[in-house]
């Protein structure tokens, strides 16, 4: 793994563990929580592919299972943003470009099921029965809701950042209008931000400004 994309998934997984122990752990909303450290590795994934997400996904379960109020086994919920990240990146395209949503968006679906399901499955495993009170139905249900509803705020951005961080050139391509992929295009439409755009916008007018002054000359030389 590259320097910036080491630093870039550390800094916001613990930003991601920090909201979501302080903040949405606390909201007492019913069944599951709002899994921000799963957003953030599901987005890291879908940008850099299996490897790196099955190694973020471990780092970022193995801090979460460390974090208070942890109350489960050192690992358990490791293993599940491991095998997550993994599947996730799986399903990257090649050109590594979304066209619209709805592939993101789905695989937050599948990664919030598939964590639930693995996470109760390996409870069951080592005797905790937590899932069965609760109710592994309503758990998958609040689970996909909270995960859908925080969806567009952060892994849009989560994107965005981990390919200006590399310099990827399909961002480039992107801020440069070679094309719509979702984490420029969902931002400015979704929560109104506009990463890549204005840079692009940038270079258009300057090329045309340039050509403007280059007529004009080219016409005082003629006369």
């Amino acid at each position: 793994m590259k320097f910036n994309r080491i630093l870039l998934s550390a800094t916001l997984i613990a930003v991601a563990l920090v909201v979501q122990v302080s903040v949405l752990a606390r909201l007492q909303l019913p069944g599951a929580v709002p899994d921000l450290v799963l957003l953030t590795v599901v987005a890291l994934a879908l940008v850099h592919g299996p490897v790196t997400g099955s190694l973020v996904g471990f780092s970022a379960g193995l801090l979460a299972d460390l974090a208070p109020p942890a109350d489960h086994a050192a690992g358990r919920y490791a293993l599940v943003l491991c095998v997550v990240g993994y599947l996730v990146g799986l399903v990257r395209p090649e050109n590594g470009r979304f066209t619209s949503a709805v592939g993101p968006m789905a695989a937050v679906v599948g990664a919030a099921v598939g964590s639930t399901l693995l996470y109760a499955g390996v409870g069951a495993l080592v005797g905790d029965t937590a899932a069965r009170h609760v109710g592994l139905t309503s758990l998958l249900l609040t689970a996909v809701v909270y995960d859908l509803l925080l969806a567009p705020f952060t892994v849009p951005l989560v994107m965005a950042l981990a390919r200006r961080a590399e310099n990827d050139p399909v961002a480039d391509a992107t801020g440069a209008g070679g094309g719509a992929d979702v984490s420029s295009g969902w931002l400015s439409s979704g929560t109104g931000l506009r990463i890549g755009t204005q840079r692009g916008g940038l270079r258009v007018k300057a090329a045309r400004t340039r050509a403007t002054r280059a007529g004009r000359i080219k016409g005082v030389k003629r006369l």
